[in-house]
């Protein structure tokens, strides 16, 4: 996912790094990282509604994607969050905390250049490898776990589509029939493309497409969700010990993450509108 940023002018820009400074990804295109912390540069943060959908104003200026397109989303509560996130930074903007406008700017720049399908595709082939899919055989207690706490999931979501599941302590994974994932397909089609852009976030966070299609339709709680995603490091946890803050730290990224990602998806299905306003004195 690319970062959210700042419009390029009139601020200041940093010298151009030097030739071959720059880190270079695939097929010789620029890999993208996380900037810097800066210092806040705005007072006030409010949206507006434009032609477009609503944006989001520092002070006086537009806020941009990466691409320096213009930041409009499809919904005022979306905008709202969005504009939250930015009032929430203190002395300094740390955007590795701000993932709604993150899935934002990559819904409006799309710097992969996927169609609605190709995310669909993707999302579904989730499936062969769905973390809760996976079983284990060895230790006998992790595998009454396993059984206990992923099963209710799996036969939820089997009933809710109606489909065939299942799962296999096999490590080629369980042999999921063409027709569940052309379930699933059809299911995702019915989502736009800023509501897959989530879901597709979701899903990477919980390596699961069942409990990422579990949680959007509230029929699990983000606690839950990624709890079952971790299921097996708890377990291990549990016997072993914990890392000192680690692993606390760790679990409340993903909690964020995730949270995230499903609010963005129903702020992006959202179709009435907010009626009050944003961060008025």
């Amino acid at each position: 996912l690319w970062w959210a940023r700042t419009p390029p002018a009139p601020l200041p820009r940093p010298p151009p790094a030097a030739a071959g400074s720059c880190p270079v990804g695939p097929c010789g295109r620029r890999a993208y990282a996380p900037p810097a912390e800066r210092k806040r540069f705005y007072q006030n943060v409010s949206i507006s509604q434009g032609e477009g959908g609503f944006e989001i104003n520092l002070d006086h200026r537009k806020l941009k994607t990466p691409q320096a397109k213009l930041f409009t989303v499809p919904s005022e509560a979306l905008a709202i969050a969005v504009a939250t996130e930015w009032d929430s930074q203190k002395d300094t903007i740390k955007f590795y905390t701000m993932h709604l406008t993150t899935l934002c700017n990559t819904a409006l720049d799309n710097p992969t250049q996927r169609n609605k399908m190709q995310l669909i595709r993707a999302a579904v082939k989730f499936l062969e490898t769905d973390t809760i899919c996976y079983r284990v055989e060895e230790p006998p207690a992790l595998a009454e776990l396993q059984k206990n706490e992923w099963d209710p999931v799996v036969t939820w979501a089997e009933k809710r589509y109606n489909v065939t599941i299942g799962s296999s302590t096999s490590i080629l994974g369980p042999n999921i029939p063409a027709s569940t994932k052309e379930t699933f397909v059809s299911h995702l089609a019915s989502y736009n493309m800023w509501a897959l852009q989530g879901i597709e976030f979701v899903i990477t966070q919980l390596k699961s497409l069942i409990l990422s299609m579990s949680l959007i339709d509230r029929h699990i709680t983000v606690e839950k969700a990624v709890l079952l995603s971790r299921l097996e490091e708890e377990y291990q946890i549990r016997r072993w010990g914990n890392v000192e803050w680690a692993h606390d730290y760790d679990l409340c990224e993903l909690r964020a993450r995730t949270a995230a990602g499903t609010l963005f998806v129903h702020l992006c299905s959202e179709s009435s509108t907010v009626k009050h306003k944003l961060l008025q004195d």
